[in-house]
């Protein structure tokens, strides 16, 4: 009975223990920046300036902004939680292809950016490249589509139902951590010991411009239903989009498909610029 009681003890020490390194090393396991670019739009052939971004606490933000003749609208592209801004660059060349301005920025320490990642501080550097799109670029915001993928996903999503965006698009994108985690690790208290929300669903219950969401039934990180949660909250004009292939492939895999379905909602949707 005693050696019983003895290993329900060691189980019960190593568990807590468990839950206390998860709990202090929550960062290391949803930020995973790279901090050095390994291209440039300019690889590409795209036309493009570095542009600086400071933030409300100080920081200075990294990014591209690559304009288009006669642009159709301007995206503000949010980025998921690993790599950086240089890992990104084929949506540039997708964007510029259906006519539209790129911005796309990396939060703060990710790429060249300053700071550190945070979740407050991934909101601020949102409400940052914002606010140069309409005080530098001179952009209207229903002239603006914030586009998401994963982590960029509640980001965009949370800027989008505190500001007047002409769009929003989630790509791959969670409903909320707490919700994912939960699926990752059955075996932990996750909702107890979570410090982030990321909570996309929350958001979207104040998103009024139209959305335009697409995931995959073999995303292997961001379960299926979780794009689907997310398009049934949505009560607005709305559009899913099922792609093919991995949580990090789906975009090249559908490449043909998604930007037809992208450019039609888009196109259909955006209010027209005003010349």
């Amino acid at each position: 009975m005693r050696m019983l009681l003895n290993l329900f003890i060691l189980l019960a020490i190593t568990y807590l223990a468990l839950v206390l390194l998860v709990y202090l090393g929550q960062s290391r396991l949803v930020f995973f920046p790279d901090k050095q670019l390994s291209n440039t739009p300019a690889m590409f052939g795209l036309d493009y300036s570095s542009v600086s971004i400071a933030t409300a606490d100080g920081e200075t933000l990294h990014g591209w902004w690559v304009p288009v003749p006669d642009a159709k609208g301007t995206v503000l592209f949010f980025h998921g939680n690993a790599g950086n801004i240089s890992h990104r660059i084929n949506y540039l060349t997708m964007f510029r292809r259906l006519g539209y301005n790129t911005l796309l920025f990396d939060y703060r320490g990710y790429g060249q950016s300053s700071g550190t990642p945070s979740e407050s501080g991934t909101y601020l550097d949102a409400q940052a490249a914002w606010q140069h799109l309409i005080v530098t670029q001179k952009i209207a915001p229903e002239q603006m589509i914030l586009f998401g993928e994963s982590l960029g996903g509640p980001i965009a999503a949370w800027l989008a139902a505190r500001e007047n965006p002409g769009l929003l698009v989630l790509a791959s994108t969670f409903t909320s951590v707490s919700d994912l985690a939960t699926q990752i690790y059955p075996f932990l208290p996750v909702r107890w010991i979570s410090r982030f929300e990321y909570n996309t669903l929350e958001s979207l219950q104040s998103v009024t411009c139209p959305v335009f969401i697409a995931h995959s039934p073999q995303d292997e990180i961001v379960p299926f239903q979780h794009g689907q949660r997310l398009y049934q909250t949505v009560s607005g004009p709305k559009q899913f989009l099922t792609l093919q292939g991995g949580h990090n492939n789906g975009f090249i895999f559908m490449q043909p498909a998604w930007q037809k379905a992208l450019r039609t909602f888009m196109d259909e949707h955006l209010a027209s610029p005003i010349n």
